[in-house]
């Protein structure tokens, strides 16, 4: 009874009330809960109240030891670092005093359910689809709006306001994306983002610990994971260390004003990250670039802040705990602090040795994306511990190649052959993020024209499927969604038709699409779907051949297996001779995968114009 009590009057102040016989109030804890047995065994766990700085403070465990007791500039917090190596699951109470009065938060250490070995992160093998929650599918209106919240409204009119799709937009539609043939999902960020306007994209987190009310509860997200995995999809959470939004109560009442950059004073970034790897570079050029805030409402954190850093550090492990993801998509990778990001990963990894991050890299060469890689020999003796760098400039590159003339020397799919020559400067080719388009890219069809031309569209798709890397896909690119980033980045989020009650069009069936649509969807779902089950692909070597004849030839290879794509990047047919591709070519015939004919395979080889061969030895 005296404990029923205890947790009733802690509730009252969790939630700001105040007592006539107890002034001391918590208001927020984070982590809310945590787990025994993690291989850390140090926990922070964060208090904010008015005033409580001043409390002394005792913990009711007799294995939970507080091991420090941190307080800021901020009265209004309390920082308790302790130390779990010899505790058990347990419920067990903090216990604030301040003279007379006092407060009692109970605390729980729950049994984990999970091994950390057992969560199988993202890999080669899988093809990752990527969604803007808000722009997918609206599976409950009545989340649409969430009292309290500073934006108040769904606009669909509006490309820069919520658009209303949610958690279970995405639930309702998984078998779409696993019919389709994706074997995960990349959502854009999720967590609450309570800020007055653009709320919609997600990067300015106001709370670590907490989905967007209009997204659904934490509880849904972990719903939607299991029920993921039960459909054969892995789930990627996007996340976002370099800055939070300014609304924020980190920010808002700040513990100190070291837990932002520049004594929490806006100073705009150059956006120049090359900064970062530039042996030439001023300290000037690399401090603006890594300190820097992204922009005036979204303030950067100082990383090197150690409380700051274990924040953050156990938001991430909290999710993978929490909800099982497989992978994390880690915003503006090179904008913060190359140690602490470094040593995030190195611990993240730890815990979960089989688990995936992918860094957003977004750099203009090779060269530069490289140095972010995991082991990377232009790094060294410094190691970003990142094992997934996002393939930027290879991007660009397909932007490109399908629309041009090929030469021996030159343009279209020359670009991609001399891209991938240059492999070398990578530690792990095969841990890239290759993509057509994504979120904040102009879409591979830029405009309605470009949509039209299915063959630019399919040779674009095989090779991103039969390319080395993790292959990624935009939500709706698999429809022909058109949207130039010249237009605004609305232009690039549209919403997926059919995600609506009372959408004129249902593009989620094949009634609902245009013929020329379900012409690309089919072609996508063959490409996926064959992929899956094809280790030469998803795990084999690249071995390629110079350009010959405005073709491009390469082969994936593994375990006595292989597939060979051989593609004319030219309007007008082409008679390849074959004698310089034997190696790779070792029987008299083969079947295409893409028409389903035998192909003979004598000394030529007509190709028509744009064709593309996909062969299975």
């Amino acid at each position: 009874m005296k404990r029923t009590l205890l947790i009733v009057m802690t509730l009252f102040g969790l939630f700001g009330f105040k007592s006539a016989a107890r002034a001391v109030t918590v208001e927020k804890v984070a982590p809310r809960f945590w787990w025994a047995g993690m291989k850390n065994p140090e926990l922070q766990i964060m208090l904010y109240g008015d005033k409580i700085a001043s409390s002394d403070v005792t913990l009711s465990s007799k294995d939970v030891a507080i091991k420090e007791i941190v307080r800021q500039d901020n009265p209004n917090y309390l920082l308790l670092y302790a130390d779990l190596s010899e505790a058990a699951p347990q419920q067990f109470d903090i216990i604030l005093k301040q003279g007379k009065k006092s407060a009692v938060v109970p605390y729980e250490l729950k049994a984990r359910t999970r091994n950390g070995a057992d969560i199988q992160g993202f890999t080669s093998s899988d093809v990752l689809y990527l969604i803007m929650p808000d722009r997918f599918a609206n599976g409950n209106p009545e989340n649409d709006v969430a009292e309290g919240m500073l934006e108040g409204k769904v606009d669909r009119n509006d490309l820069f306001a919520r658009h209303g799709g949610d958690l279970q937009g995405v639930s309702d539609h998984l078998d779409y994306i696993s019919d389709l043939g994706a074997t995960a999902i990349w959502l854009n960020p999720i967590q609450e983002n309570d800020m007055e306007s653009g709320s919609y994209h997600g990067y300015a987190i106001t709370d670590y610990y907490q989905i967007d009310r209009r997204f659904g509860t934490n509880e849904d997200f972990r719903n939607l994971v299991e029920k993921a995995h039960k459909s054969g999809l892995k789930v990627v959470m996007d996340m976002i260390f370099n800055h939070c939004g300014s609304e924020n109560h980190l920010f808002k009442d700040k513990p100190s004003k070291d837990w932002f950059n520049f004594k929490s004073e806006y100073v705009q970034t150059s956006f120049k990250t090359a900064s970062v790897m530039d042996i030439h570079a001023s300290d000037y050029e690399k401090k603006i670039a890594v300190d820097g805030w992204f922009t005036q409402v979204m303030p950067d954190f100082n990383q090197r802040n150690r409380h700051v850093a274990r924040y953050l550090i156990q938001s991430s492990v909290w999710w993978i705990e929490y909800a099982g993801i497989n992978g994390i998509r880690q915003d503006t990778h090179p904008y913060a602090d190359y140690d602490f990001m470094s040593e995030w990963c190195r611990e993240v990894l730890d815990e979960y040795p089989n688990f995936n991050i992918v860094g957003e890299t977004w750099l203009n060469s090779n060269v530069l994306v490289s140095y972010w890689q995991k082991d990377s020999r232009l790094a060294a003796p410094k190691n970003s511990n990142l094992p997934t760098v996002m393939d930027f400039p290879l991007t660009d590159l397909m932007s490109k190649a399908f629309d041009e003339e090929t030469t021996d020397w030159g343009g279209g799919l020359y670009r991609l052959y001399d891209y991938q020559t240059q492999d070398l400067v990578y530690a792990n080719p095969m841990n890239l993020l290759v993509f057509l388009d994504n979120h904040d890219t102009s879409r591979f069809a830029r405009t309605e024209e470009l949509a039209q031309n299915l063959t630019r569209y399919k040779q674009a798709m095989t090779f991103l499927l039969t390319t080395r890397g993790i292959p990624q896909i935009y939500y709706g690119t698999e429809i022909l969604m058109d949207g130039d980033k010249a237009d605004g980045d609305g232009c690039l989020r549209k919403d997926f038709p059919g995600g609506w009650q009372g959408d004129e069009t249902d593009c989620f069936k094949p009634e609902g699409r245009t013929a020329l649509q379900n012409e690309a969807y089919d072609f996508t779902k063959k490409l996926l779907q064959w992929r899956k089950n094809n280790e030469a692909i998803g795990k084999g070597a690249l071995k390629h051949f110079s350009i010959a004849s405005g073709t491009y030839v390469y082969q994936r290879a593994y375990n006595g297996k292989s597939v060979v794509v051989i593609m004319n990047g030219t309007d007008k047919e082409q008679e390849l001779d074959l004698k310089p591709y034997r190696e790779v070519l070792p029987e008299a015939s083969a079947a295409d995968f893409l028409s389903g004919r035998i192909v003979s395979i004598g000394e030529k080889l007509k190709l028509g114009k744009r064709e593309t061969l996909v062969l299975n030895f």
